[in-house]
Parts: C-alpha cells; structure tokens; sequence
C-alpha cells in the first residue's frame, strides 16, 4: 500500500532516437488520496468482516489537490467553497504556462492506488503518441482515460486566443461511481491576465460507467509503423480467471481460484541460493474454467491461498487470456493489469467469457500495442503474448493496490538455471530465511 502512503514518482529515460517534435513538455503525475494512513486502510482490508476504504478524499496532480473547496466552485452547485490560495501555498495548483501557436508534450502517468481517471484540456484536442513507453500510431481525442500503472505522451497543439486567457485541465473519476471532487488546474496563456476567473466551467468527466466510450479509446491504440509484431503462434497459454471470493469470510481476490499470499523470503532469493521452500508445482492452475459462469456471482465463493509461481523456460512465447467476472454479489469491476520486466503485446479485448478455438481467430497480429500495463473490463477478457525474454521472478498483477493487498495478482519465474547464476545484490534479499541465510555466512 506504498502509493496510498505517498511513496511515488516520475522517472523520464530521454531516447537518443527521439523522433517527436515539440517546442516545450510538462509531466503530469496523477494519484489519489485518502485523509486515513495506509496502515489503517490494510487494517480495514484485512478485516473480518472486510471494511471497505471508500472513494478517496482527493485527486492530486503533481501531489497538489485540494479537499472541501474547489477551484471552480463559483460554477458548482453542490455547495462546495470555492479554493483560494496564497503565494506559495502547498497545494496550489501547478500551472502549465503555455505560448501562442506552439506544440507541448503533455507527459502523464497515473499512480493511483484505486481510482480510474480521465483527463481533459478545454477547447484543445489531445494527440496521443506514445503509451507505456512505446510510440504509438498517432491519433487525436478530446480526452483520455488512464488507469493505475499506464502512462501516456499526448501533444498538445496551442492556438492564438483574443484576448488571450486560461483553459482548465482537469481530472476525474471514471469506473467507479465518484464521490471524489475533480482535480483541475489550468493552461495559462502568455499574456493572460494573472487573477482573471475562467469564463466557463472545467470540462465534465464522461460518465464513469460508460464503459463503451472507454472501449472505443483502447481500441485505437495501435504500435507506431517500424514496430515488429509479435510472433505468430505462441508456445503456452495460460488463463487466468479473476473473481472475488471468501476465505474464512474474509473477503479476497483469487485468480483461478487462489488468492496470492506472498512470503517474507523474497522468490529470487530462494532460486538463487536453492532454498528448499519454494514449490513450483503449486501456482493456480494454467487451463480454462468451463463451468464457470462469469456472468453470475459465484456458486462456490470459497476460495485458498497459495504462493506458488508459474516456472517458463527461457524464450517461450506465452499468451496470457485474463478473464473477468461477476463479483460476490451483483456487478463486474475494471483491473489495470502491470507486468513486471517486459512489455507485452496487447492481441484484443473481447465481451464475456473466452472462446477457446474461436477468440484467438480475433486477435490483432499485425499491428498490437506494446505496453507493460492494460485494462480488463467488466465481464470481458483481454488477451496479451509476451516472450520469456528476461531471466528473473517478475510479479503479474492487478495495479490497484486494495486489489492487490487482497490477493489478486500472480509470480513467472524465467530462466531458473541462469537466476542460480546471478550475482545479486545482499541488499534486496535481507527479509526471511535469506536474512538468516546471509547473516549465517557472514559469521563464518
């Protein structure tokens, strides 16, 4: 639960090959916030009876945001007050200040630990070039969801307005039913006047579950012309059903069927140092659930927890079908997915459950995405192919952190023979039996 804590931030790796062209960049961290620490949130989660943290108080920008106020209260009728600020103030808005006539790259990444965000600029239009690191065909969009993970360079193209005058940016809440005030700030002209109010309300945030309009902008996405395209057959495939389930009535996320419970000695340590606690037998299963009605709440809610791994051998190609399904009572919720140590090809997204021998005949071999990030939505499946590429333990999960803390997430170990190899650093394995294991040796 780091990021509900406020342990985040941006990292930009510039590439020698940059073939993008623009006259000035901003970088735009989004992320959530709750007024109750983190601890007490893992407190409520891992209760029995589970108590559910609710919508966080605030949406930041840059870690600036604001809690009963608003910056665009005189045009709220929810009673908000409206946000004033001093010279200076914490949580003043980072302004974007922008010339006449030029090109900005908006750089954006979303860290939330729960929300699902959109994000607009009023009256300008958004050309999206790169998502996750990777070029992308460019197409332009009035706006852009965001989930938790994903990343995104969109160029922004400024006009000449008389008089000149600021725009709002702002924010919100989408796939879930918000109970969260949007976060704004505003494109700021050159030669706008300093304390002018905005004439015209922020933009309003699409529906939250309009999942159709969130569909339709996943669906453009395509890799940039010069991207190779995956391999054309894979070696193993593997499913994984996402559900909400009880065990002991707590509640958790399970994937085929076992919730992820992982333990204090870190995987790569194990393999490294061949520790006879680890078992690669026991990861949830690989194969497809056919009875399994995804559209109902589940007959059996009982779920186990594991921490079994899925061993690959080195440069395999794997698809990965996630599958997502009715929760314990009535409903369906969408789920960023985030790999670790790859990029993947994003092969489709399809409406309820997989068909095996016959979905596969849909998948976009010509020109899929490369991300390392990607949306499951509600009571549909997406269907992803990466290689096995990089000698490690690389964690699969859900990016929601609640999500995650509950269980729903997945371990690939690639490559044993060469980990055992590794020189690896004592510092990231001091928890556990390699602690003692390290401590031990030191002694001798």
């Amino acid at each position: 639960m780091q990021r509900s804590a406020g342990l985040y931030g941006m990292m930009i790796v510039r590439s020698p090959k940059e073939t993008l062209q623009y006259d000035g960049e901003f970088n735009l961290l989004l992320s959530d916030w709750w007024h109750q620490g983190s601890h007490a949130q893992e407190l409520y989660l891992s209760s029995r009876p589970m108590r559910w943290i609710g919508e966080p108080q605030s949406l930041l920008i840059n870690g600036r945001g604001q809690f009963n106020c608003s910056l665009a209260a005189y045009f709220n009728k929810g009673g908000l007050k409206e946000c004033r600020f001093k010279d200076n103030d914490e949580c003043a808005p980072t302004i974007l200040r922008v010339e006449p006539l030029k090109v900005y790259r908006l750089r954006i990444a979303s860290t939330t630990a729960l929300a699902s965000l959109n994000l607009a600029v009023e009256g300008h239009q958004l050309e999206v070039v790169e998502a996750d690191g990777n070029y992308v065909a460019p197409f332009t969009v009035n706006d852009i969801d965001i989930y938790s993970g994903e990343t995104y360079s969109v160029l922004l193209r400024t006009h000449n307005p008389t008089p000149s005058r600021k725009y709002w940016l702002s924010v919100g809440v989408r796939g879930r039913k918000p109970n969260t005030t949007q976060a704004l700030t505003m494109l700021h002209y050159a030669d706008a006047p300093e304390f002018d109010r905005l004439p015209y309300p922020p933009p309003v945030t699409p529906r939250w579950d309009d999942y159709d309009r969130s569909k339709t902008f996943s669906n453009k996405i395509f890799a940039a012309k010069g991207y190779p395209p995956p391999p054309e057959r894979s070696d193993e495939q593997l499913f994984l059903l996402n559900t909400q389930n009880l065990m002991d009535k707590y509640t958790k996320w399970a994937i085929n069927n076992v919730s992820l419970s992982v333990p204090a000695t870190p995987y790569i340590g194990t393999i490294r140092y061949g520790l006879k606690t680890l078992n690669y037998q026991k990861p949830p299963g690989k194969e497809i659930v056919e009875d399994y009605d995804v559209m109902k709440p589940p007959v059996n809610p009982n779920t186990t927890k594991g921490n079994g791994i899925y061993n690959f051998k080195l440069g395999r190609v794997v698809d990965l079908i996630l599958q997502n399904a009715n929760v314990l009572k009535e409903g369906s919720e969408i789920h960023p997915w985030h790999l670790h140590g790859h990029d993947f090809w994003v092969l489709g997204y399809g409406e309820g459950k997989f068909r095996l021998g016959v979905d596969e005949k849909t998948y976009n071999l010509k020109n899929p995405p490369l991300r390392n990030t990607v949306a499951l939505y509600p009571y549909g499946w997406t269907a992803l192919r990466f290689v096995t590429d990089n000698p490690g333990v690389w964690f699969f999960h859900c990016h929601i952190e609640p999500h995650l803390h509950m269980g729903m997430g997945v371990v690939f170990a690639e490559g044993v023979d060469q980990i055992a190899k590794m020189n690896i650093p004592n510092e990231v394995l001091g928890c556990g039996l390699t602690r003692e294991f390290l401590m031990n040796r030191g002694r001798h």
